[in-house]
């Protein structure tokens, strides 16, 4: 029997969220928390806020550093799909995630994504052996299928933030519009390949510790992740 993840809201309960985090965060052990959602429901911020909130003693590594390189995807035929599940290292992404669970180095560096230039840099992100929580956020460290299904075995907790769809859709349409599409390619986009995604994603939420109810507050148009 599958037993639903508790729900918190995250516009009232950042603070209870955070000394969530800070138990993990136990000086001498690492663990790993995970921070899943649909495109556009806020898994970056609150991902940011919370390593922001522990710091030094976290740091954040996200999924969208294991995007495959462009040239990559053009061979591929999936330049139009990125994002999709299949157009990530998910070889790379186990062992990094394995190494960060470990902790037996003095220093493991880990790549970061760069929207300017839409590519991956290795090396970006550096995660000393004395940090105790590492937060990884993406979409699809809950998927139990394949390769994936080895990296919720290395996270200590895993919180699957969800938020109205009707809001979601909005913002992560303008987030597309951020970087430089018009609206109806933004919304093309959004409502085709991002929601084939989002309804895959869906499917991952029952395996969470924690659900995160995001709440809107009137006057906020973030565009989340």
């Amino acid at each position: 029997m599958v037993t639903e993840p508790e729900t918190t809201a995250l516009s009232t309960d950042l603070g209870a969220l955070v000394d969530r985090a800070r138990r993990l965060a136990t000086p001498g052990r690492r663990r790993l928390l995970g921070i899943v959602g649909e495109p556009g429901a806020g898994k970056s911020t609150l991902a940011s806020a919370i390593v922001n909130a522990l710091a030094p003693d976290a740091v954040l590594i996200p999924m969208d550093g294991f995007h495959l390189a462009q040239v990559e995807l053009d061979r591929l035929g999936a330049r139009d799909r990125k994002g999709a599940i299949d157009t990530f290292d998910v070889g790379g992404l186990v062992s990094l995630l394995r190494r960060l669970h470990v902790a037996d180095e003095p220093v493991v560096h880990a790549p970061a994504f760069h929207r300017d230039i839409e590519e991956a840099i290795a090396g970006s992100i550096p995660v000393p052996r004395s940090v105790p929580l590492v937060v990884v956020e993406g979409n699809y460290l809950l998927v139990d299928d394949g390769p994936w299904a080895q990296v919720r075995g290395l996270l200590a907790e895993s919180w699957y933030v969800e938020l109205d769809e009707a809001t979601r859709l909005e913002r992560l349409i303008a987030r597309h519009m951020a970087f430089g599409r018009d609206r109806a390619a933004a919304e093309a986009h959004a409502r085709g390949s991002d929601q084939r995604n989002a309804e895959l994603i869906a499917t991952t939420r029952r395996r969470a510790d924690l659900t995160v109810a995001v709440a809107v507050r009137a006057g906020s148009d973030h565009p989340g992740n």
